[in-house]
């Protein structure tokens, strides 16, 4: 059984991208942070999958779509989050979080029968996919999380665990205002840029 998995916190002002403020503000961080989680929720949900859950830090919304499971993260730091999240699979599992949503049902279509695991990075050194074939929660835990150097970390514990891995490709995280410019011009015609047109006409900026 093939699981997609969405970690993501609720996009509450003042709990969500708040290095997007300046220029915008809590409330309109929030907003791009919705867009942007619905987004990669429609990407997930339109990717083949025996089962879609959200690993989510707060309260589901009317963004959320049918078809997903909802569980609560568990653990204190985001390494404990993620190994929390795929001790809750069976199978083969990818995870992806909320700060991508250019990302496509087609980058999504993974196949780990012919592999041990999949990498995506990120730009900013960290990663936006990790799928196991396997999941073991030990490959996550002590990573560092949230600096340039995470990414690397993470894919040096998966060979150094012996798994065949294949990489996905590089992708721009969102976390600032020139991000959203550029993931959103990566991807005109999704929500995530509407709202980021919508803002910007708001606003006048």
């Amino acid at each position: 059984m093939t699981t997609l998995l969405v970690i993501a916190k609720e996009p509450r002002p003042g709990r969500v991208k708040t290095r997007l403020c300046p220029p915008f503000t809590p409330a309109e961080a929030a907003a791009l942070a919705e867009a942007a989680l619905v987004d990669t929720l429609d990407a997930v949900a339109a990717a083949p999958a025996d089962r879609r859950v959200l690993v989510l830090d707060g309260e589901p919304g009317p963004w959320l779509p049918p078809g997903f499971d909802v569980v609560p993260q568990r653990g204190d730091g985001l390494d404990e989050r993620l190994a929390a999240a795929f001790a809750g699979c069976d199978g083969p599992a990818l995870l992806v979080g909320m700060d991508t949503p250019q990302i496509t049902p087609e980058l999504l279509s993974v196949d780990l029968s012919t592999c041990d695991a999949y990498f995506g990075p990120a730009e900013d050194g960290g990663f936006w996919a990790l799928g196991l074939a396997a999941p073991d929660p030990e490959l996550l835990r002590g990573v560092p999380m949230s600096t340039s150097v995470t990414g690397a970390v993470q894919r040096a514990r998966l060979t150094a665990a012996g798994l065949r891995v294949r990489d996905l490709p590089a992708l721009r995280d969102v976390d600032t205002a020139d991000d959203a410019e550029a993931v959103a011009a990566v991807a005109p015609h999704g929500r995530f840029a509407a709202e980021l047109t919508r803002l910007r006409a708001v606003s006048g900026r």
